[in-house]
């Protein structure tokens, strides 16, 4: 069935859009939460003297819209993760990461806005992020992933089975070394600090 918005609902529209829904979705959601109201001359009518600031509404969002275009562009967004040393990540950057990153810097983006390029980035790089915001105007964003290699393995780790007692002259099996005096005591060596790799243009 047709009917008119009275509200904005992202996954629809604006108000004052005309839109064909089905009977259910209309009657048991829209009309109840007055999210929109039947398409009749009446409520066409009604609209119609609300068009003015309709339209005001949409041109304030659309000046919104270019101001966060301009500051989203002015961006060079860094995010780093765990890498490899050939430059592949160890998970990928998503379209919720950057989102992340962005309301870290006060920008309220939802994920489904932001498109990455195969929709997941896997290497170190230089990468472009498209930003929709309204209406046809979207963003260009500059973004960097950096690799932050790990160390697989820790040297010098000492484990209580390497631990040296003797058994006291007197004491049953004097003179034998116990299951714990295998090795003697390893002194550790502290873990390196993490290397960052360099950003593949």
């Amino acid at each position: 069935m047709k009917v008119i918005l009275n509200k904005d609902l992202p996954t629809l529209g604006e108000e004052g859009d005309i839109k064909e829904v089905a009977k259910g979705y209309a009657r048991n959601f829209l009309f109840p939460r007055s999210i929109a109201l039947p398409y009749t001359e009446r409520t066409i009518a009604l609209f119609e003297v609300r068009r003015g600031d309709i339209e005001a509404r949409k041109a304030d969002k659309r000046k919104d819209a270019a101001s966060i275009k301009e500051k989203l562009e002015g961006l060079d967004l860094v995010i780093t993760m765990p890498a490899g040393a050939n430059g592949k990540l160890y998970g990928a950057v998503t379209s919720q990461t950057v989102a992340d990153e962005l309301t870290k810097l006060g920008f309220q983006i939802e994920r489904k806005r932001i498109e990455l390029t195969g929709n997941t980035l896997k290497s170190v790089g230089n990468y472009k992020v498209t930003v929709k915001l309204y209406e046809s105007a979207a963003a260009e964003v500059s973004l960097t992933v950096q690799g932050q290699v790990l160390k697989s393995e820790t040297r010098g780790v000492p484990s209580r089975r390497g631990s040296v007692r003797r058994r006291r002259t007197g004491e049953p099996g004097a003179g034998q070394i116990s299951q714990e005096e295998s090795a003697p005591e390893a002194v550790p060596v502290p873990n390196e600090a993490p290397e960052t790799l360099p950003v593949q243009a």
